[in-house]
């Protein structure tokens, strides 16, 4: 029934535009290697829980054995300054959020088939209204080793899961208001941000931001995923889908700031929940910029388009979550880029916000 309500969560694809400058003529820089800005003092006072991130060109994307043919091909990127939350935006924090505001998020909505009907194909037909309840998807393992070709073997469409009772309605967030906020849909992160004074972050911003200087290594840190046999992150641990460990005491969601931070002070840029950005996604969207010497500040596409279902908006997330394992998605990269209905809540998704010099 999830993959029934999924579906239906579509819209029809607009012309794609790109938000890109061409300064100069030339050719591609693939030199993974080349130096990126350093984190500095930034300008004034910093906001309270954000850390400053100097702009500056760097490469983005990946042409690794590890990475994924939508990661690239490789190509240069400048950003400009901006200040970034130093955390994934927390339980405690989001609940204060819709306390202020008494903001109710998508996934504590009933779906409105007279809105969605105007985004599927002419002849849908209405689910029955006990598809359309509130609800979200969790991460429910099978008790036996699986194929890893079909998600829906372990993720389900759970009617009550939301933030406050992330996978149920007898599960509760008690105790967790330093945990990352989870089940939280696209719409739902920019109204934070929007509340905050701030903005989700492009992708090539947060991708800036995770690299945390270290441009053209496959990970936050370095070359190694586990140097020394440390978790430098929260990925998963065991055999996936069935097996899940916590060799380094966690096995869902950790606190933020549970591990170190990156170049630029940032915490958990890498693995604990995805993070939405505000780029559509794109498979091919990194095609474009291949001739583009260097790309200032780009937005991505106008609009998204997943050949695996076409007709759902997606947006891209970053980052990893706990539950990418080397057995089945190394997302755990700052390189790494997924596609995620806009619609849906998650358990294993979140976000932080950025906020510009100019804004």
């Amino acid at each position: 029934m999830g993959k029934m309500v999924r579906i239906l969560l579509v819209c029809f694809l607009s012309v794609l535009l790109w938000a890109c400058s061409d300064n100069t003529a030339g050719t591609e820089n693939n030199d993974e290697s080349m130096p990126v800005a350093v984190a500095a003092k930034g300008p004034g006072e910093a906001p309270e829980g954000m850390v400053w991130v100097e702009g500056g060109t760097f490469v983005q994307g990946s042409n690794s054995d590890d990475a994924y043919e939508s990661e690239g091909p490789v190509h240069q990127v400048k950003v400009d300054g901006f200040w970034m939350d130093e955390t994934e935006v927390t339980n405690k924090q989001f609940r204060e959020f819709v306390e202020a505001t008494g903001y109710v998020t998508v996934a504590e909505r009933p779906v409105d088939w007279e809105e969605l009907k105007k985004t599927v194909p002419p002849g849908t037909p209405k689910p029955a209204d006990s598809l359309l309840r509130p609800a979200s998807m969790v991460f429910t393992p099978p008790d036996r080793p699986v194929p890893l070709n079909n998600h829906y073997q372990w993720w389900n469409w759970v009617y009550g899961a939301d933030w406050k009772h992330p996978y149920g309605p007898e599960s509760n967030i008690d105790g967790k208001d330093n945990h990352p906020v989870v089940h939280v849909a696209f719409e739902d992160a920019q109204a934070y941000a929007n509340w905050a004074g701030k903005r989700l972050p492009t992708e090539a911003e947060w991708e800036f931001a995770a690299r945390g200087g270290k441009d053209g290594r496959a990970f936050a840190w370095g070359d190694e995923l586990m140097p020394d046999g440390k978790y430098l992150a929260n990925f998963f641990q065991g055999n996936f889908p069935h097996d899940r460990q916590d060799f380094d005491g966690f096995s869902s969601s950790a606190p933020v700031k549970s591990y170190p931070a990156n170049g630029y002070g940032l915490y958990d840029m890498i693995g604990n929940v995805w993070e939405w950005t505000s780029d559509w996604y794109r498979p091919d969207a990194y095609e474009m910029y291949a001739s583009i010497t260097v790309c200032e500040n780009p937005k991505g596409p106008e609009s998204s388009l997943d050949p695996a279902e076409p007709y759902a908006p997606k947006r891209v997330i970053k980052g990893g979550s706990y539950l990418c394992s080397e057995q089945y998605c190394s997302n755990y990269r700052p390189s790494a880029r997924m596609p995620s209905e806009i619609y849906t809540g998650q358990e294993h998704v979140g976000f932080r916000c950025i906020k510009p010099i100019n804004q």
